[in-house]
């Protein structure tokens, strides 16, 4: 299987048409991801969107790059991609996944913004020259307020698991 379809064979036919009516095409890279996240870089954490069932799970991934600014200060000596930045990986996708979900893209004037995290756990380092896949799934979704169980892996070992919440906000005068 092609790294870029991570998860893709989890999908049926009526998932696959189901994005289709939603307007996502498997496998989403930076020029979609774009619509759906407000972030730009350094700070969108996400490289492509593999596989989605809405309002069910989502996964994607992140190549991890020496080349990251945050590897000037983290450590210069032994890089190493922050927990925290992890965390916030595991809520943009999260947010992807909410946006897919309700049809919409950030462009129809909402945003997803981190609203808590629960049950963080740090199980092995993350270096440049590694991909960190991510999983999101949902628990609970209740007024545009959102939780889900999130994983990070990199070679098929659990880097870092959370439950993130999210919560969907109007912006600007849409």
């Amino acid at each position: 299987m092609s790294v870029s379809l991570i998860d893709y064979e989890l999908l049926n036919e009526a998932d696959i048409q189901e994005l289709h009516e939603r307007g996502v095409v498997l496998p989403l890279r930076y020029d979609q991801i774009k619509h759906y996240l407000p972030h730009r870089y350094p700070f969108m954490l996400i490289d492509r969107v593999t596989a989605c069932r809405p309002n069910e799970w989502i996964t994607g991934y992140k190549n991890i790059s020496i080349n990251e600014e945050l590897f000037n200060g983290h450590f210069p000596d032994n890089p190493i991609m922050p927990g925290v930045l992890m965390v916030e990986a595991m809520a943009q996708l999260s947010g992807i996944l909410g946006f897919i979900s309700a049809s919409q893209t950030s462009d129809d004037g909402y945003l997803y913004l981190f609203a808590g995290v629960d049950k963080v756990r740090f199980k092995k380092l993350v270096m440049p020259g590694d991909q960190l896949v991510i999983r999101s799934k949902t628990l609970m979704n209740k007024r545009d307020i959102y939780k889900f169980e999130c994983t990070a892996h990199v070679d098929g070992q659990l880097a870092c698991s959370a439950e993130i919440m999210i919560a969907r906000q109007k912006v600007g005068n849409n």
